[in-house]
């Protein structure tokens, strides 16, 4: 239910609605000490700000406040005086007063010498939070001049003045000395909607003094943060300024348009009675629209041809309303609609009327010409249009560029295009399967985009109502689409959460961006940069900017550095520089470069020291791209005894600590290792085959039988040899063991001849009786 820091910061304390008090150590995140007593929900905590003084204070449900000593571990005072549940604590600057409020609706002053009540100032309010204002920040500065003026010295100098805020929404400052009110606001700042419970809160909730002098937030119960600074006036008075509201949460989003041609502001409905506006370079909330008494369900912008910035909304109280931007105030209400108001579009050209489609199936065209800009109170709009448009609710409304047609869509699964300003019937589109939520005209030709339930795009031409072209992508209802890029471009989004940008000549989508966790109810488009936004039901707003030139720039600067190493590169190969030469491969990514390289060294005398030096330099990421490199060439024969001799040298070099730490060096061993075993075991047949060789040399006395001296002598040197040379002999291994296997050829071959040539000379001496003699020196001869 609440936390404290000491002001030491090595404490915490925590008061929760299991009637305890704990304190936590938190640098060794233990429990320090376990405060019992309280009989409700412990509602506040605080420490005292003097960290000489161990006290700690709790406000509970049961109308008490405890004071608990941290050395003795014990309480030491129980303040009863409030009826109801205490909801604020806060100790004066000198650190010997101690102001607790309550729900009780009043404030009370304890001296904690002796823990005794001094005062109690009633508020006539349901309180939340009290703040202590300090003698040298800059609002009893203020004060304090204030008081000189107003000749209340004795007043100001005895008593402690503090801040109080709760269910009314306002902020009143007090001074503890007379209980008297030195300051309160005019009006709330605060929005609820209309269908909050009357027992729950509409105000505040918490409230701080920030530090630096950087003035007063207010924290309210549907999650807005609203910053207060003091403000002079002419009059040489002063009051509470909103400086910056915050929304934590936004519900869900109905609707939203950008507010002005510089794209700064955007207007944003959510399933409230109110519009906000957002000041898009700080994304904080600038002001609030509130008039309406339902949730609103479209909004659209214009600037007028004075220069007024115009909002219109409609609702699902019936109600169409005209609101002026600058002045924060509506100027003017429609009222005529027998159903929910769900579309409205203001005109293109005149910024002189705007139309309006509800859900009693009816459209309707108001003008607002002529409004004047000193209007108190907003002026009923009168509609000089209404036609009784399709079977079923209107869900989006579009103006044509020249304002001489209107389209309108439908969940009768049709749109229709309307001649202005007498609404009549031009044509009508029929092809979609589900409801129309979205149309829009084409800015560049006579054609119109609507988006539907069935998860599909149409483009139809105005001239004949034909279908020219139909989009399909989207795995669930598309809820917007808008054009872009002069027509030649259209955005969609849809109940799928997914944003996607189509080409209309190639009818193929070349971007999706899945940002979204829920429907996107709302899409903007801005008309001077063709920035985009986004909303939806996750209460999430995206701002999309067009990035083709920063990637088409960034694309070619990537380019051009390519090139400059690649050339570095190749200089580097020249002079011989293997260790800068494998570093700029790596980085380049070029595994047949860099293989060219290795297999390069491994042909020169000194090969391992010079690889060597170049593996000292790589680092764990290099190391990592290296090992994959390794890990595809040692899969290949004719590249394994380069990718085996790297290996080597690098577990030579490298300690088994640094390589566990390698990312994914378990995947790259477990791929290592069977090609590496499938290599070895041909080595060994290679090494067998040889001594085959040797024994048949030896046996046609090509080469002297070896003595065992000599055995001796070559088998230390044999166990002198390194792996590398066996490695770097590799190759001259294959050649000897494709020798051995073409004599083993010969060998047969000649065997079979003599089966031959001995069936030849059996057969022949049954025949002639020729001594065996001659027949056997035949292949002698031969």
């Amino acid at each position: 239910m609440g936390m404290a820091c000491h002001a030491s910061g090595g404490l915490l304390a925590t008061a929760g609605a299991d009637r305890k008090v704990l304190v936590w150590d938190v640098d060794g995140g233990f429990c320090t000490h376990y405060f019992k007593g309280h009989k409700g929900v412990v509602t506040s905590i605080m420490f005292h700000p003097d960290v000489n003084k161990n006290l700690l204070f709790s406000g509970s449900d049961d109308a008490t406040v405890r004071v608990w000593d941290l050395v003795a571990k014990k309480c030491v005072a129980v303040l009863e005086k409030h009826f109801s549940a205490v909801s604020a604590i806060a100790v004066s600057e000198d650190g010997w007063t101690l102001l607790s409020a309550g729900r009780d609706k009043v404030v009370n002053v304890w001296d904690l010498h002796d823990y005794r009540c001094k005062s109690t100032v009633p508020t006539y309010e349901v309180l939340e939070a009290v703040c202590i204002i300090y003698s040298q920040s800059h609002f009893a500065l203020s004060l304090g001049a204030f008081h000189q003026q107003s000749r209340k010295k004795k007043s100001w100098s005895t008593g402690i003045c503090f801040i109080t805020v709760g269910e009314r929404g306002i902020v009143r400052i007090w001074n503890s000395e007379g209980a008297v009110c030195l300051y309160e606001q005019k009006s709330s700042d605060v929005t609820v909607s209309s269908d909050v419970d009357e027992d729950s809160t509409r105000g505040f909730t918490s409230a701080v003094m920030l530090p630096l002098d950087q003035g007063l937030l207010c924290v309210t119960a549907d999650q807005q943060f609203l910053f207060y600074s003091l403000e002079e006036h002419l009059e040489e008075k002063w009051f509470l300024k909103l400086t910056k509201r915050l929304v934590g949460f936004n519900d869900e989003i109905v609707d939203m348009k950008f507010l002005d041609e510089e794209e700064q502001y955007l207007a944003v409905a959510t399933n409230l009675e109110q519009v906000r506006v957002y000041d898009l370079s700080s994304m904080s909330c600038s002001y609030v629209l509130a008039g309406h008494t339902d949730t609103i369900l479209c909004i659209d912008t214009s600037v007028s041809s004075y220069g007024r910035r115009l909002i219109v909304t409609g609702s699902k109280d019936n109600s169409v309303r005209l609101w002026e931007s600058e002045r924060q105030c509506c100027i003017g209400l429609g009222i005529g609609h027998m159903g929910a108001v769900g579309a409205v579009a203001f005109s293109k050209k005149r910024q002189d009327f705007f139309v309006s489609g509800s859900s009693d199936r009816t459209i309707k065209v108001w003008n607002f010409d002529g409004l004047s800009d000193d209007i108190e109170q907003p002026i009923s709009l009168k509609a000089k249009a209404v036609v009784a448009a399709h079977d079923k609710d209107i869900n989006s409304l579009a103006v044509a560029p020249n304002d001489s047609l209107v389209c309108s869509g439908s969940q009768d699964r049709t749109a229709c295009v309307w001649r202005l300003p007498d609404l009549v019937s031009v044509v009508k589109f029929t092809g979609h399967k589900r409801g129309i939520w979205s149309v829009e005209f084409s800015p560049v030709d006579q054609c119109v985009i609507t988006a539907s339930g069935d998860k599909t795009v149409k483009i139809w031409a105005i001239a004949d109502g034909s279908c020219l072209k139909t989009f399909e992508g989207h795995t669930s209802s598309v809820l917007r689409a808008s054009f872009l890029a002069r027509g030649t471009q259209f955005v969609s989004c849809g109940a799928d959460g997914l944003v996607k940008l189509w080409t209309i000549k190639t009818n193929e989508c070349i971007a999706t961006y899945d940002q979204h966790e829920d429907k996107i109810w709302a899409l903007a488009v801005g008309k001077k940069t063709e920035m985009l936004a986004t909303g939806g039901s996750d209460a999430v707003i995206n701002l999309w900017y067009d990035s083709t030139a920063a990637e088409k720039e960034e694309a070619f600067r990537k380019e051009e550095e390519g090139v400059l190493r690649g050339q570095e590169l190749e200089n580097a190969v020249l002079d011989a520089e293997y260790k800068k030469a494998i570093q700029i491969a790596l980085e380049l990514r070029r595994p047949h470069k860099l293989f060219e390289l290795f297999s390069g060294l491994c042909r020169k005398r000194e090969a391992g020291d010079q690889i060597d030096e170049a593996l000292h330099a790589l680092g764990k990421e290099e190391f990592h791209l290296l090992f994959e490199y390794l890990r595809e060439w040692n899969t290949k024969p004719k590249l394994c005894h380069v990718a085996q001799f790297v290996l080597f040298r690098a577990f030579n070099i490298l300690p088994p600590t640094e390589i566990t730490e390698i990312k994914g060096i378990s995947e790259l061993l477990e791929g290592l290792i069977p090609y590496s075993q499938r290599h070895f075991s041909r080595i060994d047949r290679l090494i067998r085959s040889t001594f085959l060789l040797d024994y048949t040399l030896i046996g046609m006395s090509v080469i002297e039988p070896v003595s065992q001296g000599d055995l001796k002598t070559g088998s230390l040197l044999h166990s002198r040899k390194n792996m590398d040379d066996v490695l770097l002999t590799y190759t001259a291994d294959e050649d000897q063991e494709q020798v051995s296997e073409g004599l083993k050829e010969k060998a047969s071959a000649k065997k079979r001849k003599s089966l031959k040539s001995g069936d030849g000379s059996r057969l022949h001496k049954k025949v002639k009786d020729v001594a065996r003699t001659n027949n056997e020196a035949v292949p002698l001869q031969a």
